[in-house]
C-alpha cells in the first residue's frame, strides 16, 4: 500500500532539540495549545520547563541516560524508530509495538553552531570538533526521509507559518508543507556537512605544497532575491548569497542581473582607491570603466571622469569612494544613470536623488566586503575557480627599463592608470594623467587595436593626449602598440613586461624618447 501523501498528518507528538532557542517557547506553547506532547533533551527541556510547559525528557522516553558528556542522547531506536516507521506497513507497526516505540510526528532541530564557531579568530581544533553535531543531523535526516508521516523544522523563521497551518487545519500539517520542510532540511544538513568538510580540509589534512584549493568544492548559498530576468528578457535569473548584506538598496526598482554585474565591477574598481588619499569616482558601462577621475571633492572627481567619454555615461553606473553629496547629485542628475553607488549619501543628496523613482541608489559597506573570496566562473560541467586579482604594484618602485626615467608627475599618472587598467577588459589600454583617465580602449583582439580605439575616442571627444601616460594590462608583443600610443601623445608607459620581444619594445621606447617601467605583474580581465 502506497503512502497517502495527500493526507494531512495530525501532530500528536513533537521532539524538540535546538541549539538556537529563538522562538522556541512561542512554538512550544502553540504546539501545546493543540494538545501536542512535547519531548525534549538537555537545555531545550530546561528552557521549556522554565517557561511553564510540560516536557518529557528524551532520557525518560529512551530509558537510557545521556552519556559521554552529552554526545549520546538521541541516538536510540525509540527516537529513530518513532521517526522512520512507515505507519502504513503492518510489519513496521509490529516492530514498534514489540519494542515500545511510539511515533513522532514533528521534529524541531537546529544544529550545533559549527559555522559560527570556526568563524571566530583563533578557534581551536578541539572547539571545532566538539561543535560537530551528530544526533541533530541524524534526526533531521530520519524525519525528512519519512516526510510522508513526519514534519521537520530546522529554521526558526518557519515556526510561525507552521503554527498558522496547525491553527487553520485543526493541528494537522499538509503534504506540501511536509515536502518543502524536508527539502529544506536536507539542504541544511548538506550545507552543514560541506562546512565541516571545508574547514577540516584546511586544518586536519596537510595539502601538497603546491595545492591552494580544496579537493572538493562546496558551495551553499541561500537565494537572496529572484530577478526579473537575466542578461536578456528571455533568460531567468536569481541572486544568491550575501551581496545585499554588503550592498544596501536605498531607493529605486529591484536590481536586475546586469545591475548586479555592473555594481560588482564598480566596487572592485573603487576599492582599489583609498578614500583617505582623495575622492575617486568611476563611471562604468557594460561591466567596464569608461571614465575614472580624482579630485578634492566628489564633483571635481565627477568632472574629471566624465570628460574621458561624455557619451558613454548615459544609462551607466557611477561609483564614488566618499559620501555622495548634493553638488554631485545635481551634476549627475543632468544625465540618465541606472545605478549610483557610494559608502554614504548626504541626507540632502539622498532626498534630491530620490525624486526619480527608477534611479537605483546603493550604499556599500566596505567592512562587509571580503575581497579575498575566490572568483568563480561557469564552464560546461563544472566551475573555474581562481584567487581574486588583489595584486597592487607600486609603480614608483617598478623597474625602469628605458634610458629616460619618468618624472614625478609621470609616476603619479602611471600609478593612476595602472590601477584603472586592471579593471578594463583585455586587451586593455588606458591613457591617463595623475588625476584622471583620458582615453580607454578595451576588449580588443589585439593590443594595437586597443590603442587605436582609445586614441580615436580621445580625438573624437576632444581630449588631448599630448603629455599623457599609457598603461597596458599585459606586455606589448610588438613595438607597434607602443609606437601608436606615443604617436597619440603618450610620454611614458607602464606595462608588466615579459614578452619575448621586450628588447625590441624597449629599444623603440628609447628611440622615441619616452620613459617606460615594468611592474612584473599582468592584469588580464577576460
Amino acid at each position: 500500500m502506497a503512502p497517502q501523501l495527500s493526507r494531512p498528518v495530525r501532530v500528536a507528538r513533537a521532539l524538540l532539540s535546538v541549539s538556537d532557542k529563538s522562538g522556541l517557547v512561542e512554538l512550544a506553547r502553540g504546539l501545546a495549545r493543540h494538545g501536542v506532547e512535547l519531548v525534549a533533551s538537555g537545555g531545550t527541556a530546561t528552557a521549556l520547563r522554565d517557561a511553564g510547559l510540560a516536557v518529557v525528557e528524551v532520557a525518560e522516553l529512551t530509558q537510557s541516560p545521556e552519556m559521554l558528556g552529552g554526545r549520546v542522547k538521541t541516538l536510540h531506536p525509540r527516537i529513530h524508530g518513532g521517526l522512520l516507521a512507515r505507519r502504513e506497513l503492518a510489519s513496521d507497526r509490529q516492530d514498534m509495538d514489540a519494542n515500545g516505540i511510539r511515533p513522532i510526528d514533528l521534529v524541531v532541530v537546529n544544529l550545533y553552531p559549527f559555522e559560527q564557531t570556526v568563524a571566530k579568530p583563533g578557534v581551536s581544533l578541539e572547539d571545532a570538533i566538539e561543535n560537530i553535531d551528530i544526533g541533530g543531523p541524524s534526526m533531521i535526516r530520519s524525519a525528512a526521509k519519512n516526510h510522508a508521516h513526519v514534519a521537520v523544522l530546522t529554521d526558526p523563521a518557519d515556526y510561525a507559518a507552521v503554527l498558522a497551518e496547525l491553527d487553520a487545519n485543526g493541528g494537522a500539517l499538509g503534504e506540501a508543507t511536509r515536502r518543502s520542510l524536508a527539502v529544506k532540511a536536507f539542504a541544511r544538513t548538506g550545507a552543514y556537512d560541506g562546512a565541516i568538510h571545508a574547514w577540516l580540509s584546511k586544518h586536519l589534512v596537510a595539502p601538497p605544497a603546491e595545492e591552494t584549493f580544496p579537493e572538493r568544492l562546496h558551495i551553499d548559498l541561500p537565494r537572496a532575491q529572484s530577478l526579473r530576468y537575466g542578461e536578456n528578457p528571455h533568460q531567468g535569473a536569481a541572486l544568491y548569497g550575501g551581496f545585499l548584506e554588503a550592498v544596501e538598496s536605498l531607493h529605486g526598482k529591484e536590481l536586475s542581473f546586469n545591475n548586479v554585474v555592473d555594481a560588482q565591477a564598480a566596487l572592485s574598481l573603487i576599492l582599489d582607491f583609498d578614500p583617505a588619499d582623495e575622492t575617486t569616482l568611476a563611471i562604468l558601462k557594460h561591466n567596464t570603466p569608461c571614465g575614472v577621475g580624482a579630485g578634492a571633492t566628489p564633483l571635481d572627481a565627477w568632472k574629471a571622469a566624465f570628460a574621458t567619454d561624455p557619451d558613454s555615461p548615459f544609462g551607466g553606473i557611477i561609483v564614488v569612494n566618499r559620501a555622495f553629496d548634493l553638488a554631485l547629485a545635481q551634476a549627475v542628475d543632468e544625465i540618465f544613470t541606472e545605478v549610483l553607488i557610494a559608502p554614504e549619501f548626504a541626507p540632502d543628496a539622498l532626498a534630491f536623488l530620490r525624486k526619480k523613482k527608477n534611479r537605483r541608489l546603493l550604499r556599500y559597506r566596505p567592512e562587509r566586503i571580503d575581497r579575498s573570496e575566490p572568483d568563480v566562473r561557469r564552464v560546461f560541467g563544472g566551475l573555474l575557480v581562481q584567487q581574486p586579482d588583489l595584486s597592487h604594484e607600486t609603480v614608483a618602485a617598478a623597474q625602469v627599463v628605458t634610458q629616460r626615467k619618468p618624472s614625478e608627475d609621470e609616476l603619479r599618472a602611471l600609478a593612476f592608470g595602472w590601477k584603472v587598467v586592471k579593471h578594463v577588459k583585455s586587451n586593455a589600454i588606458v591613457f591617463a594623467r595623475a588625476d584622471r583617465t583620458l582615453a580607454i580602449g578595451g576588449g580588443q583582439t589585439s593590443r594595437v587595436d586597443a590603442v587605436h580605439v582609445a586614441s580615436a575616442k580621445a580625438a573624437r571627444v576632444g581630449n588631448a593626449l599630448a603629455g599623457s601616460v599609457v598603461a597596458s594590462d599585459a606586455f606589448f608583443p610588438f613595438p607597434d602598440g607602443l609606437e601608436t600610443a606615443v604617436a597619440a601623445g603618450a610620454g611614458a608607459c607602464v606595462q608588466p613586461g615579459g614578452s619575448a620581444r621586450d628588447a625590441e619594445v624597449i629599444a623603440a621606447a628609447d628611440r622615441l624618447g619616452i620613459a617606460m617601467v615594468f611592474t612584473g605583474a599582468r592584469h588580464f580581465r577576460h
